[in-house]
């Protein structure tokens, strides 16, 4: 049974942040070159007392009133964060109840970063094909800013708050292909935060300055921005590489690449290694940030408003774990 995008909403906090924001905390810095760098102009931050079951409850609720869909149809909710209210129980279950969605839906947390949403379309996909699910409304929703050092200049310009909501379905307006997906844990002590779980589970206060004086800590997100770097350039192509071989295309065969948004150095880095023309890859991150495993619905919703989706779409996500997932979309507005 095929599986579709039937559609996306999302739900960004009311709280902005600016670059003219952040330079009076940080007066080296300007604005100019924080767009320059990062192409980010604001990003969305959470309150202290709104979460991520708040951001993706309000996304939900709006996926239900701006595209007229019947929660009664939910038939499993799949819920993509890294910022869970508790360690148990799950999210999902209490996101289930607040929605007021059937007590016969399916409902399960699922950690991952920036590769989650291509990760949840695959898990969706296999409800569908199974026969386990018809409707599928898969979560994404972040809350980073919680985690973040006041004084980490890099990631407080770099990161905001946000949920999405998608409806996969047996119809929609984009047949989800076949999937690349790969990990290596490796790489996991280059984008973490080391204490809060059970090895350590109390604060290890042991913050430091490092010769840049941007903070060190096991008590707060920690990005070697270099190694992510490293591993960026290389998975990523070969993610692309092997997403198009699983689908039988070619490069020549896509309409439109939609990648994670981590910032606009590193995307233009890497449309121009995979030698991706401009026009074939779309940005949307200067209003938004990097929302994590929200940035490639938030662009998807924002591509397909503007009247951009046509053919095929390569999906990449990529990041912490390390982690990535890539999967081609077939536009089919009228299926």
């Amino acid at each position: 049974m095929k599986a579709f995008i039937n559609s996306i909403s999302y739900y960004l906090p009311e709280k902005i942040v600016t670059n003219e924001d952040l330079i009076s905390d940080f007066p080296e810095w300007t604005a100019e070159k924080i767009v320059k760098k990062i192409g980010i102009n604001k990003r969305h931050i959470a309150a202290e007392n709104e979460f991520a079951s708040d951001l993706a409850f309000h996304a939900a609720e709006k996926l239900f009133n701006e595209h007229n869909i019947d929660r009664s149809i939910i038939d499993y909710l799949l819920y993509c964060t890294q910022s869970p209210d508790y360690f148990l129980p799950t999210t999902a279950c209490l996101l289930q109840n607040r929605l007021k969605l059937s007590v016969n839906t399916g409902a399960l947390d699922f950690n991952l970063g920036c590769s989650g949403f291509v990760y949840g379309l695959s898990l969706a996909k296999g409800l569908i094909a199974g026969q386990v699910a018809k409707n599928v409304l898969l979560i994404t929703s972040e809350t980073y800013s919680k985690s973040i050092h006041q004084k980490d200049k890099s990631n407080k310009a770099i990161f905001g708050d946000g949920a999405t909501a998608t409806l996969i379905s047996t119809h929609g307006f984009a047949e989800i292909g076949m999937f690349a997906l790969g990990a290596d844990g490796s790489g996991a002590d280059n984008l973490m935060i080391k204490t809060g779980g059970f090895r350590f589970k109390n604060r290890l206060n042991d913050l430091y300055f490092d010769e840049n004086e941007n903070p060190i800590s096991s008590d707060y997100l920690y990005m070697n921005g270099v190694e992510i770097f490293n591993f960026t350039l290389s998975a990523v192509p070969e993610l692309v590489k092997n997403t198009l071989q699983k689908n039988k295309l070619s490069q020549g065969d896509i309409n439109m690449f939609v990648f994670h948004q981590a910032n606009r150095f590193m995307m233009d880095f890497l449309r121009k290694k995979i030698k991706i023309e401009e026009e074939r890859f779309y940005y949307y991150l200067e209003e938004v940030g990097n929302t994590v495993s929200s940035t490639i619905p938030i662009a998807l919703y924002h591509a397909q408003k503007d009247g951009l989706l046509k053919g095929n779409i390569v999906l990449a996500g990529f990041g912490v774990g390390y982690s990535w997932a890539g999967t081609v979309l077939k536009y089919a507005p009228l299926t």
